[in-house]
């Protein structure tokens, strides 16, 4: 079989829907070419050159974006209240694409805009980026566990593996420079760095990218995805809830009552143990329902999952779980909706550092707190009696109370801080990293500066008490947020100088 699949020469286009199509054309010949390849090694077939037996390789590469102005104007059709789908000045930028059927309407948006704001052409082609073979894997292939260890070993020099060095988060980061001649980045993910986020989401949640929605709820504790998983199941039942499916580790699909089964729902199987970080989703026609992921506790489970989460571009994440109190007007139960973080966690230090504020977003602070007065029924003083906005301090150690001289008490009364946990300024953080609104609504499980420590009686009534509303509420706060409109988040708060123009 040819080494390469058939090239395909750049085009461009001033119509949305002729370039996406171009980018599936040229994503999918890639990727058949590398799985009929992929096939025929398995089954034993010899890649080698006759003459020197030495073995022949095999590629596939990605399809590329690139536009190209010599303004910074912006024509007169522009959409200047949206903070991205420009360009940032004058020259030209480019990136590559992957999984178009996933990221389909995600594109479009992005070619739409370009082209209504610059009336410019978009040219299509195919890139020298090439793909890995692991990435062209389907969801159900378990391909190398068929090969022996040398065939395995051979499969290195006759496919392109995961290359890290073309996988940085530079561009992310606001460390990019572009070298003089070189195209600027049109996207914050080049292709490859998405795929290898799509292959670590199946890994840690152990559901496919697909079922994701476009509004996250992350949590440290399973006794929420108890109740998650319950309200699924309870909606799955009602006709008139607007969510269509409800999906669950494993891929396994419960399908709203009186919907045909989906293509591929048979494969799903409840799996022999969880994964690390498991996901639950509420699935919506238009991908704007909600995910919910128990990402356990600690700053680091943090960092990954919202380093994958990320490449999704979701609309929004929040972070529901448990905290200390550390006032001693607040009692058990009570919540905490954060407006400020002190960054004791550590984990993204590198990528950015602790000089950088992160600030609280208005329309998650007001839909987070409007959702509280919707499920409470509370509303004034009696409100103000169990929702306390404040800074919230997060450490990487877990057993702060235990260090000495009462170092960390100071700081966090140094901070004002009101409440301590281990993940919500990493999420926060993450989230103002990768331009993705965040936001934080905590409840106060335990007081140890004040003696209320948690026993195992008191903590059983707790979270009967509490799980249940606390939950409620954040889901209501991503309705709030889902009925005003994406547009309405995606603010100018969180680009930098020069942005990319993908959102």
């Amino acid at each position: 079989m040819p080494l390469r699949p058939p090239f395909i020469a750049p085009m461009r286009f001033t119509d949305a829907d002729a370039a996406l199509a171009q980018v599936r054309h040229i994503y999918d010949t890639g990727i058949q070419h590398l799985r009929e390849a992929l096939q025929r090694f398995v089954a034993g077939e010899a890649f080698a050159a006759e003459e020197s037996r030495q073995p022949l390789h095999v590629r596939a590469c990605y399809p590329f974006v690139r536009v190209q102005t010599s303004t910074v104007a912006r024509s007169r059709g522009a959409e200047k209240r949206l903070s991205y789908g420009f360009l940032a000045g004058p020259g030209h930028y480019e990136t590559t694409l992957t999984r178009p059927d996933l990221f389909a309407d995600y594109f479009h948006e992005q070619f739409r805009l370009l082209l209504q704001n610059h009336e410019l052409e978009i040219e299509v082609g195919m890139s020298s980026q090439p793909i890995p073979v692991h990435f062209s894997f389907g969801d159900y292939d378990h391909i190398e566990g068929s090969l022996s260890a040398e065939r395995r070993l051979l499969m290195r020099d006759v496919f392109d593996l995961p290359d890290l060095s073309v996988m940085d988060d530079g561009i992310a980061n606001g460390t990019h420079d572009t070298p003089p001649g070189d195209a600027h980045p049109l996207a914050l993910f080049t292709a490859p760095r998405v795929d290898y986020s799509l292959q670590r989401l199946r890994h840690y949640t152990g559901t496919s990218p697909e079922h994701f929605q476009n509004f996250v709820l992350f949590t440290n504790y399973q006794f929420y995805i108890d109740e998650f998983v319950r309200m699924g199941h309870e909606l799955m039942q009602d006709a008139s809830s607007g969510y269509t499916a409800f999906v669950e580790p494993g891929n396994v699909v419960t399908r709203r009552a009186g919907l045909p089964a989906g293509e591929l729902d048979a494969l799903g199987r409840v799996p022999p143990r969880l994964p690390q970080m498991p996901a639950y989703h509420l699935v919506r026609a238009d991908g704007a329902g909600i995910t919910m992921v128990n990402i356990g506790v600690g700053p680091a489970n943090a960092k990954t999952i919202t380093d994958h989460i990320a490449v999704l571009r979701p609309h929004a994440w929040l972070m529901l779980g448990h905290c200390a109190g550390l006032r001693t007007t607040q009692e058990l139960g009570d919540y905490v909706l954060a407006h400020a973080y002190v960054r004791e966690d550590h984990v993204l230090d590198e990528e950015l550092p602790v000089w950088v504020p992160i600030p609280a977003l208005a329309e998650i602070q007001v839909a987070l707190a409007t959702a509280v007065a919707d499920v409470t029924g509370l509303t004034g003083l009696a409100l103000k009696g169990v929702l306390r906005t404040g800074t919230v301090a997060t450490t990487d150690n877990r057993n702060w109370e235990l260090l000495p001289h009462s170092t960390p008490q100071r700081r966090f009364s140094q901070s004002r801080a009101i409440a301590l946990d281990m993940e919500s300024a990493t999420i926060a953080a993450n989230g103002f990293r990768f331009r993705v609104p965040y936001g934080t609504l905590l409840c106060v499980s335990d007081k140890p500066l004040h003696g209320e420590i948690k026993l195992p009686g008191m903590a059983n009534n707790f979270y009967r008490e509490r799980v249940d509303q606390h939950l409620r509420i954040g889901i209501r706060a991503l309705e709030i947020l889902r009925e005003r409109g994406p547009d309405s988040l995606h603010s100018r708060k969180l680009r930098s100088f020069a942005e990319v123009a993908f959102q």
